[in-house]
């Protein structure tokens, strides 16, 4: 983690400020927390206030790991009895959900938004908090949780005050243009410093990025293409030269990542002081203990598929985000699985498979966040990296594609492949547009929100048959519903 974001990250953390509320409830009474009157007149007591918000930041992950389940680029096959549960992952992938024996998986991103949101405004209702900046940058947080909301959700709520009304449901279309008009008033109060003090916070090229991410999916949240806003957003963020594209691909998602000058927004972890970063134990056979020499046994859980695998040629670099094959010790010894050469396979042969060794190897796991080797802890020291400069340059260059500009979509697409080993693109469409996407942001959690994008999300791939258009929205969770009554449930649920 960044030297210079623990201080903001961790102090305060006895405040109290993690507020946990309903939607029914957004002026719940809150114990030990000092006077707001009395508090935050001095960048120390500020930082104390405001730290703890970025650090709830870090949901970030935790949130989206699950929800990635209902892409194709990842799988939580059941292997014997191991990651069974009750079929909730089974039900993800293959998009037969429900909102009652499901809520949890939804409720858990709703109240992370609304918690954090609330939490944000009785901070800007802080008498004590005048600087603009600091103001300009708690409202650009706000709005990046409303836009995650109406992203999954659809039509939610604005959470923009305290009070003890239950708040009315907005359209998407509302919520998106109160998410526009929040962070266009914001930005020329943002701050322009990148990294130290400013790493892992909002700052203008942030709020540049959640406006391309808007207006790169602004069809499908109002029926309106802003494809030439993508293209002036993304402008901005490259034009700035404050970020540059690291030379090492996978250097993005090390253990010491806060150095890469690509990241835009990261939110930090550290194994012992903010934990939650544990990529590593989902997707690790039990028996890769021995590998990395940690102190724990991983969990065999997340896979990718062999299709999706299969479509990063060989001299890809990216390529190596993947572990196949045979698997070692930390002396070089093969590992055995009863008896078996433990070797991750890229075919699945079932979503369900009984138990034993050919069900524990299958499917290729993922190594894009480096393995935090002789590590005792479960969590790991990486920062888990939510906007980075390679998706810009696809983002402007899918824009200019769909804007008419196919060579001006080239030059960025091409930018990209020449950093990562692979030949050219002579010509372009949208096939090949999505794969590439595809490529370069695998498990960063951007994928749901592409094939929705592209017309494919609901599509039927291995082991899962097209599902119903609905699915491209969440349910709204049953537990927000029943607190709620003027929240209505998403059609087709």
């Amino acid at each position: 983690m960044n030297k210079y974001i623990k201080p903001l990250l961790f102090a305060g953390s006895a405040l109290g400020l993690l507020f946990v509320q309903s939607c029914t409830d957004l002026d719940e009474e809150v114990s030990d927390q000092l006077s707001q009157d009395a508090f935050g007149n001095n960048p120390e007591q500020l930082s104390a206030l405001i730290g703890p918000l970025y650090g709830e930041l870090g949901g970030y992950f935790d949130r989206y790991q699950q929800l990635n389940a209902t892409t194709d680029e990842q799988i939580v096959p059941t292997r014997g009895g191991d990651w069974k549960d009750g079929d909730a992952w089974k039900r993800l992938y293959q998009h037969t959900w429900n909102p009652s024996q499901d809520d949890g998986a939804f409720n858990g991103l709703w109240t992370w938004v609304y918690n954090n949101s609330t939490a944000i405004n009785r901070q800007l209702a802080n008498p004590a908090i005048t600087d603009k900046a600091t103001i300009a940058e708690l409202k650009t947080l706000r709005a990046f949780y409303h836009y995650i909301a109406m992203d999954h959700f659809g039509n939610v709520i604005i959470a923009e005050t305290v009070g003890t009304e239950s708040p009315e449901q907005k359209s998407r279309a509302e919520v998106y243009a109160w998410v526009e008009k929040e962070l266009l008033a914001a930005l020329p109060d943002l701050p322009e410093t990148v990294g130290a003090v400013q790493y892992g916070r909002m700052n203008k090229y942030v709020a540049n990025m959640i406006l391309a991410k808007l207006y790169l999916n602004a069809q499908v949240y109002t029926g309106t293409p802003q494809w030439a806003k993508v293209i002036e957003q993304t402008d901005l963020i490259i034009n700035s030269g404050k970020y540059q594209m690291a030379t090492d691909f996978l250097s993005n998602f090390s253990i010491t990542n806060q150095t890469s000058p690509e990241i835009i927004l990261a939110t930090p972890f550290d194994k012992s002081k903010r934990g939650g970063m544990n990529i590593q134990m989902r997707t690790l056979h039990y028996l890769n203990q021995q590998t990395y020499n940690i102190g724990t046994a991983p969990w065999n859980g997340y896979a990718t598929l062999a299709e999706f695998y299969n479509s990063f040629e060989d001299k890809d670099v990216r390529k190596k985000m993947w572990i196949v094959g045979q698997q070692y010790k930390a002396d070089g010894t093969p590992l055995l699985d009863d008896g078996q050469p433990l070797a991750f396979t890229p075919e699945i042969p079932a979503f369900e498979m009984p138990a034993g060794p050919v069900a524990r190897a299958a499917g290729v796991r993922s190594q894009k966040y480096e393995i935090q080797r002789n590590n005792p802890n479960t969590d790991q020291d990486n920062d888990f990296v939510i906007f980075r400069l390679g998706d810009v340059y696809l983002m402007r260059g899918e824009a200019r594609f769909r804007n008419g500009d196919l060579a001006g979509a080239l030059e960025d697409f091409n930018f990209i492949r020449e950093l990562r080993g692979v030949d050219p693109f002579t010509t372009l469409n949208e096939d090949m547009i999505l794969a590439e996407r595809g490529r370069e942001l695998a498990w960063e959690y951007h994928r749901r929100q592409d094939l929705i994008r592209f017309g494919k999300y609901t599509a039927a791939r291995r082991f899962k048959e097209q599902s119903e258009d609905f699915r491209n929205l969440f349910p709204i969770p049953t537990s927000q519903i029943s607190l709620n009554p003027k929240l209505k449930q998403n059609p087709g649920y």
